[in-house]
């Protein structure tokens, strides 16, 4: 996954309003009422459906560590679809999205004007329809280098543009070395 798609998945966790189950044996439990069987749950761990049996009675309390790391993301993938959906819905259709970052940006720009690369640290609310390209760029398995694409020209138009008030000779702005992402929607 790359930094864009990894800062979407963070916001979908902080959209729960209620925790997932942390015990091996509700994780388990969960994964069986998604799945309907535990074979199902099994192929999806790629572990045999004694061990998903085993965990869903508790005569096993612990799993293996990259078994638990499986079964931990299999049930944070699926918990609480209504209420990311929705909360996707909402950023896509009014509220936009929140997009704090520390990057190198670089960008064309006219004659006489500095175009060397330089790292900022900028929080920026993109409107809503910076949100839906983003959803539907990643609904569509789009590189993390596209969504980016889209990231920066969010940026070009609402900060470094300002919305068309300022900075018109302003081509291309791209995101590069990036320290750190975060999104909030």
């Amino acid at each position: 996954m790359g930094e864009i798609e990894d800062a979407i998945e963070r916001a979908d966790r902080e959209a729960f309003t209620r925790e997932p189950p942390k015990t091996l044996k509700g994780q388990i439990g969960y994964l069986i009422k998604q799945f309907g069987s535990a074979k199902a749950v099994a192929q999806e761990l790629g572990v045999a459906a004694d061990s998903v049996n085993r965990y869903r009675r508790g005569a096993r309390k612990h799993a293996r560590a990259d078994v638990a790391a499986k079964i931990n993301d299999a049930v944070r993938a699926r918990w609480q679809p209504q209420v990311r959906r929705r909360r996707r819905q909402q950023a896509a259709a009014s509220t936009g999205i929140t997009v704090e970052t520390r990057a190198r940006f670089g960008y064309s720009a006219a004659v006489g004007t500095t175009d060397d690369g330089r790292f900022r640290r900028l929080t920026v609310h993109l409107p809503p329809a910076y949100a839906q390209r983003l959803f539907d760029a990643r609904d569509t398995g789009a590189s993390d280098q596209e969504m980016r694409g889209i990231t920066a020209e969010g940026f070009k138009d609402v900060y470094f543009q300002d919305g068309g008030g300022r900075a018109m000779g302003l081509s291309d702005v791209e995101i590069n070395d990036i320290d750190y992402l975060d999104l909030d929607f």
